[in-house]
């Protein structure tokens, strides 16, 4: 893994931006869950399409980069969509991260967070590894471990971001970018293995 790390460290800022937006499409639809209330408990709270509307503008500086886009008024925005600060849920928390990393690559735009990448990159992966522990239930530490290490969802989710690396790593015109996209909506499935109609 920390070969992985090291490669994301090295890309420039606008491909980490570019890594970062794909696994934002991916955790997307983990937001929209908790916001319709489809986590075990009922929430109800939030705005996908504010949460949309301001991964799209990301994608089209990253696309036009002359864009004038004012992301301090985008991280305001997006800070309203967080989840309740009470709410501990394992729902919020999810919906949380998607916003967290969504933060994280407004934080890179306007100049700052130069360890964003990897915060986005962890979280993601935490997400899956949270959503084992609940789901597979299992108490012994290290029995857990390897549950999580060679769960299919971890699987999946290490060989997205290895896929969203690659792709970042070539050429990034529109199309690349286009292509990024896809992958990153990954068909309405999340991290999760989750998928919703937005």
């Amino acid at each position: 893994m920390s070969g992985f790390f090291q490669r994301l460290q090295r890309l420039e800022p606008r491909r980490q931006q570019a890594f970062m937006a794909a696994l934002c499409e991916r955790l997307l639809p983990n937001y929209v869950f908790y916001c319709q209330g489809l986590y075990a408990e009922n929430s109800g709270q939030g705005d996908p399409h504010g949460l949309r509307v301001i991964l799209d503008l990301v994608w089209e500086r990253l696309a036009v980069k002359e864009a004038r886009i004012d992301f301090d008024r985008q991280a305001d925005k997006l800070a309203e969509l967080e989840p309740p600060a009470e709410d501990d849920s394992f729902g919020a928390r999810r919906a949380l991260e998607a916003v967290v990393a969504l933060s994280a690559i407004l934080d890179t735009l306007r100049g700052e967070a130069s360890e964003a990448v990897l915060e986005v990159s962890r979280a993601s992966r935490s997400g899956v590894r949270a959503f084992i522990e609940l789901t597979e239930g299992e108490e012994d530490a290290e029995r857990l471990a390897a549950l999580v290490r060679d769960h299919p969802l971890m699987a999946d989710e290490n060989d997205f971001q290895d896929a969203v690396l690659e792709a970042v790593e070539g050429e990034l015109d529109r199309e690349a970018l286009k292509a990024l996209r896809r992958l990153g909506r990954n068909d309405g499935v999340s991290n999760l293995g989750l998928s919703v109609e937005e």
